[in-house]
């Protein structure tokens, strides 16, 4: 699967980051795998990997936010894509603002977006996640933050 990789590297994606909480637990994770399924009804669609803490969240919640983020933000992506391990604390010092239904997402992102999950695919490695969008808010900036063969970028709209 090396080529696999190799190829996907040149696939531009913007930068995302998938939060949930559940039981007063709170954890997020960097995603390129966000995509848009449908806007009538609305959903969208996120993998997360199986051992990590956000999948046990969201799978436990069936809730999450997403944060799409802005050019500016390339320090949260790189904090929730493992700058911070896995089971350390991401959230500490991150401004989270709550959308409906309480889901959680991060303060300052280009949009963000609150889900509940719909339907569950697993696979070996992840889970994909299909989900309702309950709530979308955008923020006047349009500079994102894109990432493309294993660099970020910024893309001028």
């Amino acid at each position: 699967m090396e080529e696999l990789r190799q190829a996907m590297r040149k696939w531009v994606t913007g930068v995302s980051i998938v939060t949930a909480e559940f039981d007063g637990r709170l954890h997020g994770m960097t995603v390129g795998s966000l995509v848009s399924l449908s806007v009538d009804p609305p959903r969208i669609a996120v993998t997360l990997a199986n051992q990590t803490r956000t999948h046990y969240l969201v799978q436990s919640s069936k809730v999450f936010g997403v944060t799409v983020l802005a050019s500016h933000q390339q320090e949260i992506a790189d904090r929730f894509s493992g700058a911070i391990p896995e089971e350390e604390d991401r959230m500490a010092g991150v401004t989270v603002k709550r959308l409906v239904d309480h889901i959680p997402v991060i303060d300052g992102g280009l949009a963000t977006l609150a889900c509940r999950v719909v339907h569950e695919y697993s696979m070996p490695e992840s889970t994909l996640f299909v989900a309702e969008v309950l709530e979308a808010v955008t923020a006047d900036d349009n500079t994102p933050l894109v990432y493309g063969n294993r660099k970020y970028h910024r893309l001028e709209l």
